[in-house]
């Protein structure tokens, strides 16, 4: 392993049903395949890192602000530009939302060609076009 690498990520989610919808078909779609599962979440697995879902009983409040100090987004590569066209196209039917449709997919300036959604639960992620 590389030191320094990222290992995993976790996201606490207040419903875990409703990021099972959004995150499992993105998470599918970007090639991570299911790695674990308990009664209170959820795992995927894209080479040696993993991304975990949890609705924790220990969670303190039920929606994710990414405008707030913390997480503010994920960003993946996602293929091409086309790829990255089929998924914004794709998303809202699992629960996705397009941001900045008036500056897509140029809304990270003018040499990203991405797409950025939020789910229904406050979180955002980030969609990159290989160049």
């Amino acid at each position: 392993m590389t030191v320094g690498a990222l290992h995993h990520v976790e996201l606490w989610v207040p419903d875990l049903g409703a990021a099972m919808h959004s995150w499992g078909w993105l998470l599918g779609e970007l090639s991570w395949t299911p790695f674990q599962e308990w009664p209170a979440g959820r795992s995927w697995r894209l080479g040696p890192t993993y991304l975990v879902l949890e609705e924790s009983p220990a969670l303190s409040g039920r929606r994710h602000d990414r405008l707030a100090p913390g997480l503010n987004h994920l960003a993946f590569h996602a293929g091409s530009p086309a790829a990255v066209d089929r998924l914004v196209e794709q998303a809202p039917a699992y629960g996705w939302k397009l941001l900045f449709p008036d500056r897509h997919p140029y809304a990270g300036g003018p040499d990203t060609y991405a797409g950025y959604l939020a789910d229904g639960q406050g979180y955002e992620v980030e969609l990159v076009a290989s160049s």
